[in-house]
């Protein structure tokens, strides 16, 4: 919390809040194919997104393999274009979708 003065003697608070409440939220989305190795996948979530552990990005290729296509992360919608971009850039497909 930040205080901000308003007037002559007279002090308000003023909350400063976290980029998740401020901004819309996104969900990346990572698809299936039959093009590249479960490790390939692991290791391009790895590389792509920077929250992720390997028994997360485990779990998200094996539901991406499983059912088609799993949630990655739920994000700001620049940085989800950046993770989007990146896993490209590692032969995936991954799309963006609202919240």
């Amino acid at each position: 919390m930040t205080r901000a003065v308003t007037g002559p003697g007279v002090e308000a608070q003023q909350r400063t809040r976290p980029l998740h409440e401020t901004l819309p939220p996104y969900v990346l989305v990572l698809h299936n194919d039959d093009h590249n190795s479960m490790d390939h996948v692991v290791q391009a979530l790895l590389a792509s997104v920077p929250e992720l552990e390997v028994e997360r990005a485990a779990e998200i290729m094996l539901a991406a393999h499983n059912h088609g296509q799993a949630d990655v992360i739920t994000c700001p919608l620049e940085r989800a274009e950046l993770y989007r971009g990146r896993l490209e850039s590692h032969g995936l497909t991954a799309t963006i979708r609202s919240a």
